[in-house]
């Protein structure tokens, strides 16, 4: 079979090959095509688009890669491209075309291009339903209160931010369901979006694969964790929840004036030069005004960009991992924390119920909800029993959630099964 895949990040190798720095999103996908590509009656092509970059084609570890020529960010749709994607499905003529994420327009040009081709679309978020929690809790008052000049000269306030997710959904996301004839998802969550969006569409279930560091890399353990640490995967926007940890966290601190907030990223907060002044969004303004509001400076700390082998150092030293989003589907960071075996705080939201059944891999608490999520941060700060069981709980369901033969084979049943439906 020949099977085109068509990915919003460049991938690592062909990033590599560019001079580029490696991407830190789609790991869920690197795994997968590794193995794809090593299987016998598999050929696999990976393309995606930039505006005004030279066209790359590279054959690398026995996948080709693509890179397109485009005119617009891929946030916009770019009628360019049709006729780069109609010379593209020329020379490959897929048996399939397999799009990861429908959040940008390059993918559409192409089913717009060959409507006639085998399109199979996953689903990783849902920005028409994003949108809805864009402000994560935050008010009008102070979304306005914390705009900095940034926000206004580039127009992406939080409020710009939402809105702008909201006719993505409109002009993008919504194509695409309404011209997809097969969807893969892995949640209820999204199953019920997408169903209720376009009814004639079949789903097919397949999970996620993970990157290869987390599944050779040891487990966490009680007796090497340093005490009182939280992880947190991503906080560079509000949907990420990292105020209401913040807000968490200052309930708790009289009570472990030693606990310690470590953040994987780049720190939104910082302004120690002019630059870093001029570059402050809305939301690192208000971040940092709760930090110094609560007193936090000492127990907050921002640990820059992590590749995959550095995030599972920080997993496994950590006390507790929370994903405190305001809205996601399945998210991998919460994958990641459970295979290694780290004791796992999660918002209900989205999909997540799927991933967690509360106390027996995980604990639930409502986004909103500062408190329950205080409560569950000292459930596992005084309860090692109880982080133990967590602990156990999560490496059994996301091993098996995981398993990258499974979803390998899963995933090329979904193909022959398209292919055959199509033939027939």
């Amino acid at each position: 079979m020949k099977i085109l895949w068509v990915t919003n990040p460049i991938f690592p190798e062909l990033s590599r090959a560019m001079g580029y720095a490696t991407p830190v999103i789609g790991g869920w996908m690197y795994g997968l095509a590794k193995d794809l590509s090593q299987t016998e009656d598999i050929s696999l092509t990976i393309a995606t688009s930039r505006p005004n970059v030279k066209v790359q084609q590279l054959t690398i570890n026995g996948i080709e890669y693509l890179l397109l020529n485009g005119q617009k960010v891929n946030t916009q749709y770019d009628s360019s491209l049709e006729v780069e994607w109609k010379k593209t499905i020329e020379k490959i003529q897929p048996d399939l075309v397999h799009i990861h994420g429908i959040e940008f327009a390059h993918g559409l040009a192409l089913m717009n291009a060959c409507p006639n081709l085998n399109y199979v679309i996953s689903i990783q978020g849902l920005v028409s339903v994003i949108s809805r929690y864009y402000a994560a809790g935050m008010s009008r008052k102070e979304i306005r209160k914390n705009i900095t000049i940034f926000d206004y000269l580039k127009k992406s306030s939080i409020l710009q931010e939402k809105r702008k997710f909201e006719i993505r959904g409109q002009k993008i996301e919504k194509k695409y369901l309404q011209l997809a004839k097969h969807i893969i998802g892995r949640t209820q969550w999204d199953h019920d979006h997408v169903m209720t969006t376009n009814t004639k569409t079949f789903y097919h279930f397949c999970n996620e694969s993970l990157r290869d560091e987390f599944y050779t890399s040891p487990k966490w353990k009680l007796q090497t964790k340093k005490d009182y640490s939280i992880f947190l995967s991503q906080a560079s926007y509000p949907i990420k929840g990292l105020h209401q940890v913040l807000h968490a966290v200052y309930l708790l601190k009289n009570q472990y004036p030693n606990i310690q907030l470590n953040i994987a990223g780049d720190d939104i907060t910082r302004t120690s030069t002019l630059a870093e002044k001029l570059r402050q969004n809305g939301y690192g303004k208000y971040v940092k005004g709760l930090i110094k509001k609560y007193e936090l400076q000492t127990n907050i700390n921002f640990l820059g960009y992590l590749d995959s082998q550095a995030m599972a150092q920080e997993y496994l030293k950590s006390h507790i991992f929370i994903c405190p989003s305001s809205i996601e589907n399945s998210p991998n960071s919460l994958g990641e924390a459970q295979i290694l075996g780290v004791p796992c705080i999660s918002s209900y939201v989205g999909g997540v119920p799927d991933m967690i059944n509360h106390g027996e891999n995980g604990l639930l608490y409502r986004f909103e909800e500062i408190e329950m999520l205080a409560q569950r941060i000292n459930e596992l700060f005084t309860n090692d029993k109880l982080a133990i069981k967590l602990s156990e709980g999560g490496i059994k369901s996301a091993i098996k959630r995981h398993d990258r033969t499974v979803n390998m084979q899963r995933t090329l049943d979904i193909y022959k099964n398209i292919i055959y439906m199509k033939n027939n």
